[in-house]
């Protein structure tokens, strides 16, 4: 368990690197794009499209990482006000929830990836690319968001820290 554990956390930073590689290149791109319209005096056709695209990979792709990492925003009035041992079931019973709901969604978007690569789907936009290439980071953000969450779920019930990131340096379960 202990490989499928790193593997999984190796896997979530691997999607924190591609999340920032994907709004480094937005960033270029806006910076093209202004460049281009207002300097050159020329349309931009796929630079918008391009920048929403690699936004939302972003977002999805990188969930796992902010998982692992504890980077996430968490409201815990709750938490805060329940002893040790309620705090550790509501975390559980949080990560389960969160798990059923991640899982269902990664199905969901593998679904509208592969309809999307069979059936030929592209933008209607003038540079038209093809519309798998978005939707793939559905199933893959969201899926490997689904096994972070494993990982959670499992050191939560077997009393382990959860993730190693610095935003929850004490390991203390979060709900």
């Amino acid at each position: 368990m202990n490989l499928f554990i790193r593997g999984v956390e190796t896997l979530s930073r691997a999607c924190g690197v591609f999340a920032a590689l994907c709004l480094a290149a937005a960033s270029f791109v806006v910076c093209h794009m202004v460049l281009v319209r207002y300097a050159f005096g020329a349309a931009t056709i796929w630079q918008t499209e391009f920048v929403t695209f690699a936004v939302v990979a972003a977002t999805l792709i990188g969930s796992p990482y902010v998982l692992l990492t504890r980077g996430h925003v968490t409201v815990d009035l709750l938490p805060h006000y329940l002893s040790e041992k309620p705090r550790h079931r509501l975390a559980l019973l949080a990560s389960i929830c969160a798990w059923l709901a991640c899982a269902v969604l990664a199905w969901t978007g593998w679904s509208f990836f592969y309809e999307a690569w069979t059936e030929g789907w592209a933008t209607e936009s003038v540079w038209g690319p093809p519309l798998w290439i978005p939707l793939l980071s559905l199933p893959v953000g969201l899926g490997v968001l689904t096994l972070q969450y494993t990982v959670d779920i499992f050191n939560l019930a077997t009393g382990q820290p959860l993730g190693h990131g610095p935003a929850n340096p004490s390991n203390e379960p979060e709900a």
